[in-house]
């Protein structure tokens, strides 16, 4: 039964991490068109379209009264919440990224492979507040996994459930 979920839990994980590779480096792209786009050329005007400095974007998008509401919260929220699944379901799936530092460096250098093959493809820009906001998408991903964990050793205690017995035997 192990083995099954964990094999489940898996396949659900690189799911979610190939529509998260849509959403962020393709996302105006038809999958049809992608092998046909690709272009690894280095070119000085991809450093203009980069954010470098901390919070900058977030600023602009917070304060830009001109920017339809719609733009600034898929923006802001978008980069959090792509990236909370990935807090959740990987210390479910490896042991060692069951601490918050680990889930914090996992989600960081992600965000990072994400936005440095934008840089690299010209499919979207590098933009260290991304960076910023999808590392705090995954932490907020963890705490999530340790509330569920949590609430599940407390009906454990309280009301023993076989059901429960087998999700609390998985995620631990």
């Amino acid at each position: 039964m192990r083995f099954f979920m964990k094999l489940l839990l898996t396949m659900l994980f690189v799911l979610y991490l190939a529509v998260l590779t849509k959403l962020i480096l393709f996302k105006y792209i038809p999958i049809s068109e992608i092998t046909n786009l690709t272009n690894f050329g280095f070119y000085a005007h991809r450093w203009n379209g980069s954010n470098l400095i901390p919070f900058k974007t977030i600023q602009l998008y917070w304060n830009a009264e001109n920017l339809n509401l719609n733009i600034r919260i898929e923006n802001l929220v978008g980069n959090i919440i792509g990236f909370v699944p990935f807090g959740f379901i990987l210390p479910m799936l490896v042991k060692r990224f069951q601490k918050l530092i680990m889930v914090l460096i996992a989600t960081c250098y992600l965000s990072f492979v994400y936005e440095g093959l934008q840089f690299l493809t010209g499919f979207g820009s590098f933009d260290v507040d991304d960076l910023i906001l999808n590392t705090f998408g995954g932490i907020l991903g963890y705490f999530a996994y340790k509330i569920v964990l949590l609430m599940m050793s407390y009906m454990q205690k309280n009301s023993p459930n076989k059901t429960l017995t087998i999700l609390r035997y998985f995620i631990y």
